[in-house]
């Protein structure tokens, strides 16, 4: 049983701002990044936008429990339920299937740092750090658990109570997400399924994790495609990236109309080796490029900047016969989890007014056609995992 699968809702929340019409306006205006240079110097990152939570959240005591990247996963997934007209129908959110990308959950930095200042000045550091691990940090929110809390803080907040899946894995997470829900509505297992993801770009502890692998960006270029100085690097971004899909009898049944066709989602986890990148996204093209077009393409990449994998990428890209290439990251900052369904929000939103928006780099982001048909969507883990999706215009 194959059903066509369509996106009848998309929730987008950056440092652009929220909703779709509000993110589209943003990428046409060509004002360039919005960037927080001061909040963690000399790392940029690309803050949330303000929001109102209580729009989307309206109990206080359902807010201060959550952590922000939890706020922006549920405010978002808000933001999508509304745009596909579900947000007041039980019934249907009772048979809602939701699939989430999520990480490991935020850091307490206070505690961290009291911890290690203790640390420095014990004798007997393994008793110290178990006792302190043990009084300081709730029991009930060990690492395993965190990342659920998106998912059941969207079931208790939004009341979507069908099946629950998290995914864990960083960029990969957003790949198989994405990958699984496409696949569970056309094959006729789920009839409409919520899924996405958030990241919170306002964390030390990321920003010196991508620290201890030289993978942030402290050069000017705001531009992914420039960042060729030594490694490279990412600048993250905040974001929460929520996606309806449903089969699209199961929509035309309630009079729900397209955003967009999702045609299909590939995912691989090549190693990290000269030369792979380009293979793996080679290989996972040659699985659902075959017969399109080239003069109706374009292209809405999720590179990180990271150099060599970029260069692969970009290399890759510009084997499609000039399709115009545009890159989600320069915009929006890099969001790990939620990257992958970000680009496609933004893919969607493309093929919904038939054209890509304006480039940001004209070395690279040639072409403003205004003809597109079809968007690949492109996404390169900063560490492992590669993705692509196609999305087309549906026939309603």
């Amino acid at each position: 049983m194959t059903n066509d699968v369509w996106i009848t809702g998309i929730g987008l929340t950056s440092s652009l701002g929220e909703g779709r019409d509000a993110h589209w306006q943003a990428l046409n205006a060509g004002t360039g990044p919005v960037l927080d240079r001061q909040c963690i110097s000399p790392y940029a990152f690309h803050p949330m936008a303000e929001l109102d939570l209580s729009l989307q959240i309206p109990k206080r005591g359902d807010q201060r429990q959550m952590e922000p990247w939890q706020r922006y996963g549920v405010y978002t997934a808000g933001l999508a339920l509304d745009d596909a007209n579900v947000k007041d129908d039980p019934d249907l959110l009772s048979r809602m299937d939701m699939i989430v990308a999520a990480g490991g959950g935020e850091r307490d930095i206070a505690v961290d740092n009291q911890i290690m200042s203790e640390l420095l000045k014990s004798n007997d550091r393994a008793k110290l750090l178990i006792e302190r691990l043990s009084n300081e940090l709730r029991p009930t929110l060990f690492l395993a658990q965190l990342p659920n809390l998106v998912a059941g803080n969207i079931s208790i907040v939004h009341g979507v109570t069908g099946s629950s899946r998290t995914f864990m894995g960083e960029e990969a997470a957003g790949h198989d997400a994405v990958r699984t829900a496409h696949a569970r509505v056309a094959a006729g297992q789920s009839r409409i399924c919520l899924v996405g993801g958030a990241f919170n770009a306002a964390r030390e502890d990321m920003l010196l994790l991508f620290e201890m692998v030289s993978g942030n960006w402290l050069g000017e270029a705001d531009s992914v495609w420039a960042r060729d100085t030594g490694n490279g690097g990412v600048r993250l971004g905040s974001m929460g990236a929520f996606l309806v899909l449903e089969a699209a009898d199961h929509a035309r049944a309630r009079g729900a109309r397209p955003v967009a066709r999702l045609e299909a989602v590939v995912a691989d986890r090549g190693p990290r080796e000269a030369g792979s990148v380009g293979r793996s996204l080679s290989a996972l093209w040659s699985r659902i490029g075959g017969g399109i077009e080239a003069d109706t393409l374009g292209v809405v990449s999720g590179a990180t900047g990271i150099a060599g994998q970029t260069a692969e990428e970009l290399g890759f890209l510009e084997t499609l016969s000039g399709a115009p290439i545009r890159a989600a990251g320069t915009h929006l900052g890099h969001g790990l989890e939620a990257q992958f369904p970000a680009s496609l929000a933004i893919a969607a939103l493309c093929i919904s007014h038939g054209k890509v928006f304006p480039a940001a780099d004209a070395s690279v982001e040639t072409n403003e056609r205004v003809d597109v048909e079809r968007a690949l969507v492109t996404s390169v883990g900063h560490w492992r995992g590669e993705g692509l999706a196609l999305v087309a215009r549906a026939e309603t």
